[in-house]
């Protein structure tokens, strides 16, 4: 990791946000801010859940992107990946929520904070997962 990339005010206050966010929504409507569960929502067409859901995913895409206008940042974004393997990584990605009960944000940022043991396993399971892949790969030359 370069220094530049190295934020901690910056990601202080991203974590701090997003937990308000977290707390903001489970206080107003006693909802979990769990995107895959979500979306989830949006998917079955929920229409007594459908605008603070919709909002919500809204959100996630446009903040963002306001930001990066705002203050005239550059979002270098480029697909490279085969598009076959990124649907199917996807499909994984949507099953492995279903399995687990839940994303890494519904167990990493609500499921922990509300002492859930179920989050706090899974948790464990995807840093210890993320730390082996990234150490598979740098030892393989992949990175």
């Amino acid at each position: 990791m370069d220094m530049e990339s190295f934020t901690p005010v910056g990601a202080s206050i991203g974590g701090a946000l997003i937990g308000l966010s977290g707390l903001f929504l489970f206080g107003m409507i006693g909802r979990q801010a769990g995107v895959s569960s979500i979306t989830g929502g949006l998917m079955r067409l929920e229409l007594r859940d459908l605008d603070w859901r919709l909002a919500f995913i809204l959100g996630l895409i446009v903040a963002p992107l306001g930001w990066a206008l705002i203050h005239g940042i550059e979002l270098p974004f480029e697909v490279t990946a085969n598009p076959w393997l990124l649907a199917c990584a996807g499909l994984l990605v949507g099953f492995g929520t279903r399995l687990g009960g839940g994303c890494t944000s519904g167990h990493g940022i609500c499921g922990v904070s509300r002492l859930s043991v179920r989050s706090i396993a899974a948790v464990a399971i995807f840093l210890t997962t993320a730390v082996a892949t990234a150490t598979l790969m740098r030892l393989g030359g992949l990175s």
